[in-house]
């Protein structure tokens, strides 16, 4: 079969020899030689409607990658023949629209007189109105033409007409309101691409970002107006995509202020009704955060000498954060050592903010020691190490702020004097330890915190009526929760533990299994007392009480 069309016309047949012929370099030279593109491209205009997508498809193919190709391309008028393709049906359908596309990518892929010619043909109008298609696919084939166009050359000067807000800025938003109501985005989109490039590489984050607002104004805070489900698929979006980008200065300050806005609307006290439904403001200031964390990393995962972070020293990020944690403080210990919350204190906007802020702190803190000295200048040492508790909610918790402890200490001569000098000048007592009837004091001798038993001390006639009555309520659930016996139980663990686990006639049987391997709580709570009663029975205090017999047990009143 021929591999060139003829003077007379092409068949359906040859069309398709013709496209197996162009999928690779060798069968593209030997179309070129043959001036098969040239043809194609004069009859493009005038293909009835079965030809016209078999057409494309063979211009499209011949045309990538290969030079030759794309010079005889716009030698022969290649762009407008295309364009006519788009508005020579009455009805174009979306196949045909993504094939001109995936053509003008592959032409403006030649150099930069290729992309001046297909930038020059085709935006703002052509690529305004193909922006509006609710299909992504489209929308995708849209952003590789507007990726290779803004790559190379002079790409600055068409990137910065992209982001105008009359001319190419609308093309941006309707491709981002399209992508965003996708479920699944595959990562090689050119979508990504672009948009990466656009906000993260170069400088129109916030531009873009204001732009889907429903105010479109800079500082939505101040109205007290949420974020929109478009602003939020943007954050995800480009959080998704920071580690293949390089990170510049105006995306981080964008990043900081627009966190600082999201911030103010979710600890607002006068949100409306419809705010506080969406939670749009609270996933916002996540995504934002986890940005803030990649971006203060950023230096410890690249080669360049330009920090972006570096920016944050002046914008008072250390202040924000720790600020940030105070409102989180944990409840502390009134004169009368009962617990009461901070008044100050807040919930936490989300689930893990605590351990968000903490992560950026830890990464921040890396490899910057004017960080370090920083956070000890205002008094920050003693809240981090407040983040190494045991959450149960964040398991992961713990494993941070010990990282972000190391990072603050290390090669810092000042902050291990400072950590060196800490004391624990009030014990904290938590519910838990109240309810036991204990409290934490300090040993004036060590200096250390020391559990101190706050029930009155029994004597030997209350006990022995305490453990009798504990031997009447053991064979039934008889309020044994309130009985006296359960509170000397609690009373006189706290009081006679040291003793009972120093007496070795009583070691081996405190140091039995017996009692982890009973289920029951009520009889691992009887075999405890009953260890206690039988160590004391040996005692001279309580041997002698009128209730109690030769054999130890206790006698009905």
């Amino acid at each position: 079969m021929a591999t060139h069309l003829s003077d007379e016309g092409d068949t359906l047949e040859t069309l398709e020899h013709l496209l197996q012929v162009s999928q690779t370099a060798a069968g593209r030279a030997r179309l070129n030689a043959e001036g098969t593109l040239t043809a194609v491209l004069r009859r493009l205009s005038s293909s009835p409607s079965p030809f016209l997508l078999p057409r494309l498809y063979l211009v499209r193919n011949l045309c990538y990658c290969d030079h030759a190709n794309q010079e005889a391309f716009l030698a022969a008028g290649g762009l407008d023949r295309v364009a006519s393709a788009l508005i020579g049906e009455p009805s174009v359908s979306m196949e045909i629209v993504r094939t001109v596309l995936q053509v003008l990518a592959s032409v403006a892929a030649g150099g930069e007189a290729h992309m001046d010619a297909v930038w020059a043909r085709f935006f703002p109008v052509w690529f305004r109105e193909i922006s509006r298609s609710s299909d992504p696919a489209i929308c995708d084939a849209l952003c590789g033409v507007l990726n290779t166009c803004c790559t190379a050359g002079e790409y600055r000067r068409r990137l910065s007409e992209l982001c105008e807000l009359e001319r190419g800025l609308p093309i941006l938003l309707n491709i981002i309101i399209t992508m965003s109501g996708v479920c699944v985005l595959q990562k090689e989109a050119y979508f990504y691409w672009l948009l990466g490039k656009v906000c993260i590489e170069e400088t129109y984050f916030t531009l873009v970002f204001q732009g889907l607002s429903s105010v479109n104004i800079i500082g939505i805070a101040s109205c007290g107006v949420d974020f929109t489900k478009e602003q939020i698929f943007l954050l995800e979006t480009l959080l998704d995509g920071m580690l293949s980008f390089p990170i510049s200065k105006n995306f981080a300050l964008g990043v900081l202020q627009i966190l600082i806005e999201a911030y103010t609307i979710t600890t607002a006290s006068s949100l409306t009704k419809s705010v506080a439904e969406t939670g749009h403001a609270n996933t916002a200031l996540q995504y934002l955060l986890l940005m803030l964390r990649d971006i203060c990393s950023c230096k410890q995962r690249s080669t360049s000498t330009e920090d972006p972070a570096d920016l944050f020293q002046c914008e008072d990020l250390i202040e924000l954060l720790l600020r940030f944690l105070r409102e989180l403080e944990p409840p502390i210990t009134s004169d009368n050592q009962e617990i009461q919350p901070l008044s100050s204190s807040k919930l936490a906007p989300y689930q893990g903010f605590q351990k968000d802020v903490v992560s950026i702190i830890c990464n921040y803190l890396h490899g910057r020691k004017h960080v370090q000295d920083e956070i000890r200048k205002q008094d920050g040492i003693p809240l981090l190490l407040q983040q190494c508790i045991v959450d149960e909610s964040y398991p992961y918790m713990r494993k941070i702020a010990t990282l972000t402890i190391r990072n603050l200490l290390e090669g810092n001569v000042a902050n291990q004097y400072e950590v060196a000098q800490l004391e624990l000048k009030e014990p904290l007592i938590t519910p838990q330890i109240a309810q036991m009837g204990l409290r934490v004091e300090i040993d004036e001798d060590t200096q250390r915190p020391k559990l101190v038993n706050i029930l009155p001390d029994l004597d030997a006639q209350t006990l022995a009526q305490c453990i009798y009555e504990f031997d009447l309520n053991v064979a039934s659930p008889r309020c044994l929760s309130t009985s006296l016996a359960a509170k000397a139980l609690i009373s006189f663990t706290a009081q006679a533990l040291t003793t009972l686990a120093t007496d070795q006639a009583l070691k081996p049987t405190l140091s039995s299994n017996a009692v982890c391997r009973l289920s029951c709580p009520r009889r691992q709570l009887w075999l405890i007392f009953a260890l206690i009663r039988n160590y004391l029975c040996a005692r001279e205090a309580i041997r002698h009480s009128p209730i109690w017999i030769n054999n130890g047990l206790p006698l009905r009143q």
